[in-house]
């Protein structure tokens, strides 16, 4: 298994927020979401969802605009 964990953003003040990534034993996507505050939060997702997800994901970093205009 792979975990790949990933951390909000001191601008948005998430900086102290995770989020796990990783297959779990019932060849689902988990996703967990935590807070050193608050409780877990978690959703597991088929791999159809997850690709759906993916993809819906890679369309909204498209629509960031980034700072040097590229």
């Amino acid at each position: 298994m792979v975990l790949l964990t990933f951390y909000g953003t001191e601008k948005s003040e998430t900086h102290t927020t995770e989020l796990s990534v990783y297959c779990n034993e019932e060849m689902e996507i988990m996703i967990d979401i935590w807070d050193k505050v608050f409780p877990v939060s978690h959703i597991c997702l088929d791999k159809e969802t997850a690709i759906k997800f993916s993809k819906e994901l890679r369309k909204q970093i498209a629509l960031i605009q980034d700072e040097k205009g590229i």
